[in-house]
């Protein structure tokens, strides 16, 4: 299951055109209602949802079928590891004591082996650029020691999965944080009820953004990238006018890229652009496991924001700039 598409070169001066945007303040990093009680739900609530996905992975595949696979001893044996590491989510429930939220129900996927480590790899991802996000806004020196100490564990396990799927374990010298309803888009979609008496956490999750597959791997600098029916979508939600400028907005590390996107031919109302950015100015390409939204931001005059995001978030695994095959 990779997330992602593309085309040849249109030139490099589009991407390094691309209006760039250090990610050292983002308006959207902001302490959510409830403060760090919400923030360790949220935490909670994605530990619940990774410990579910490992607990029925190591059920419904065995050690022969990971061997099967290509992936040697002792892989199935530190996947068991991973999952057990997932237990974090009762250090947080007994921080919460009642306040803590219960496990939600939750559908996963992943059809074998390679899908459920694709999509283990971008969970992971989602997981480290979560933890990231939100450390800034808890208050507690205690809560974030432990929000810490399980977002390094989270990160190893990011890049021994990455590592095993022959993809880069360290793509980029930073790791991505996303906000909170960034992730909670994200999480959103694998969440199909939540528990009874539950309160309802204050985030929303943006409309879905969907990015059609592709043959080849994306790579910064020359490959397009299509999103299936986003104009028509967000113009049927009343959200944007068919002649409203909107931009790829791609988080990639502490950086920020923005790419104005067309409309194809034909009916299909789909969005696109002709190459993701190759970074430029001093600025590295977006590399690894790469974030996009659609936003009426244009990142000169605005800057992205979940007010103006109209759709997202979608995911790519990029490759670095000229390298299309191989480890990436």
């Amino acid at each position: 299951m990779r997330l992602s598409t593309f085309l040849p070169i249109l030139a490099a001066s589009l991407a390094t055109a691309a209006p760039l945007e250090q990610r050292d303040t983002v308006e959207d990093y902001n302490a959510p209602p409830g403060g760090d009680v919400t923030i360790l739900n949220y935490a909670l609530t994605l530990e619940y949802l990774e410990r579910k996905f490992y607990m029925e992975g190591l059920a419904n595949y065995t050690q022969a079928d990971f061997v099967a696979a290509g992936f040697a001893d002792p892989f199935y044996d530190n996947l068991k590891e991973i999952y057990y590491d997932e237990q974090a989510c009762f250090t947080l429930a007994g921080a919460l004591g009642t306040a803590a939220v219960h496990e939600a129900t939750y559908s996963f996927p992943s059809t074998d082996v390679k899908s459920f480590l694709a999509l283990s790899s971008v969970l992971e991802g989602v997981g480290v650029s979560a933890y990231l996000g939100a450390a800034a806004e808890i208050v507690t020196g205690a809560y974030l020691t432990v929000a810490g100490s399980i977002l390094t564990v989270e990160s190893r396990h990011s890049s021994y999965i990455r590592a095993a799927l022959k993809e880069s374990p360290f793509p980029k010298p930073f790791d991505t944080p996303l906000d909170f309803n960034q992730v909670f888009s994200l999480a959103a979609q694998f969440i199909t009820s939540f528990a009874p008496g539950d309160p309802a956490l204050p985030f929303k999750a943006f409309p879905a953004l969907t990015i059609q597959p592709s043959q080849y791997p994306y790579t910064a600098g020359s490959s397009p990238v299509t999103f299936t029916h986003a104009m028509k979508n967000a113009v049927s939600a009343g959200l944007i006018k068919a002649d409203t400028p909107v931009y790829a907005v791609f988080f990639s590390g502490l950086d920020t890229y923005y790419v104005k996107v067309r409309t194809t031919s034909g009916n299909s109302g789909d969005f696109k652009i002709d190459m993701i950015p190759a970074g430029g100015n001093g600025q590295l390409a977006p590399t690894g496991q790469v974030y996009v939204v659609l936003s009426t931001a244009d990142g000169t005059t605005t800057k992205v924001s979940d007010e103006n995001t109209i759709s997202g978030v979608g995911i790519l695994e990029v490759n670095p700039v000229g390298q299309r095959d191989g480890v990436f």
